[in-house]
């Protein structure tokens, strides 16, 4: 009989012990398995997520996997239940780099970290043709910031009026986030105009007998005038002179903006008579804003121009973009002839 016990208890034994290793081996393919679904790369390729407003998880992971972001919504949700993440995420730009893990998709989401975008802006004239060209690199809709460049109050309160409105813009590439307000990126954009306008540049206005805002007005007209960059401080030099002289500038792209209608190539006598303030014909003087928004290059230009006689400019008729400049009427005169012949031989006539 004491055999016959020894027997079932050694049997007893042998079937835990092998149930205990079952569990284990068990326990183990399961904790691979999991570790696998939580820590392996499933993100095949870098993808992007822009959410306009707050979204529930349940409705963003049923993003991810229409759009073939995520392989699977199960693990993913399994991967969110064990980090204990049901939560809603915020409104922004969040991209999903190549590689990552469930777990590391959770946590970019629980972070709300978003991903800034590279806001860049150039060659504008109008707010319309900016809010079109910011609303395609943000969330804000253009007619939205249209309406916020308009706002008169929003405006006057930074400092700057209807016509400066856009003075703040300078163009260069700036890190924003997507979802920024049209009221945030105005006041980042007063930052950075503030942070251009050092004690020096303040001076170097100064000292050519302009405010800083005034500055940007003539670059706007002398962008207009030329895109070469050899001639900018020349065509800057040459308006400076007519102001301190109390010549009124004349400048043809003033008139374009008065007309409203830049495809203009000849500039005829009867624009002269146009009505407005940003007629530089009829009236003397810097216009009262802006012609577009000009580039840092055109800034300087301004701010260094070049000391000369000059006070008239006319295009080359040769049409390779570069001008000619003289200090007499009868030189000008007769530069003008030779341009508008050429505008005639090409049958340009408005």
């Amino acid at each position: 009989m004491a055999k016959k016990k020894r027997k079932h208890k050694g049997r007893g034994l042998r079937i835990a012990l092998f149930i205990f290793v079952l569990g284990m081996v068990v326990a183990a393919v399961i904790g691979v398995r999991m570790y696998r679904v939580i820590f392996n790369p499933v993100v095949e390729e870098r993808h992007e997520i822009l959410l306009e407003q707050t979204t529930s998880f349940f409705s963003l992971v049923g993003k991810l996997a229409d759009d073939g972001a995520i392989p699977s919504q199960s693990q993913l949700f399994l991967v969110a239940r064990l980090k204990k993440f049901d939560k809603s995420v915020a409104s922004g730009r969040y991209i999903l780099l190549k590689d990552m893990s469930y777990n590391d998709i959770i946590n970019l989401f629980r972070s709300g970290n978003q991903t800034p975008v590279q806001l860049t802006f150039n060659n504008i004239r109008t707010r319309e043709e900016l809010a079109g060209v910011l609303s395609k690199q943000l969330m804000a809709d253009s007619s939205l910031l249209v309406q916020k460049f308009r706002d008169e109050a929003f405006i006057s309160r930074h400092g700057f009026n209807m016509h400066t409105a856009l003075c703040p813009f300078i163009p260069n590439t700036y890190e924003v986030y997507w979802n920024i307000s049209p009221e945030q990126l105005y006041q980042r954009m007063i930052a950075e105009f503030t942070a251009f306008w050092t004690e020096e540049n303040l001076e170097k206005a100064a000292a050519q007998g302009l405010s800083n805002v005034e500055v940007c007005i003539l670059a706007s007209i002398v962008e207009e005038e030329t895109v070469l960059n050899k001639e900018k401080p020349i065509v800057a030099g040459l308006y400076i002179n007519r102001l301190r002289r109390g010549i009124p500038l004349q400048a043809d792209p003033t008139l374009r903006f008065a007309k409203n209608d830049f495809t203009v190539q000849r500039i005829l006598n009867a624009y002269k008579e146009i009505d407005s303030p940003y007629n530089t014909y009829k009236y003397k003087g810097l216009p009262p804003g802006p012609i577009r928004i000009p580039e840092i290059s055109t800034l300087r230009a301004v701010l260094n121009p070049q000391k000369h006689n000059y006070i008239y400019m006319c295009a080359k008729p040769d049409f390779s973009g570069e001008h000619n400049f003289a200090t007499t009427l009868a030189e000008h005169n007769q530069n003008a002839r030779n341009y508008q012949r050429e505008l005639n031989r090409r049958k340009i006539y408005k």
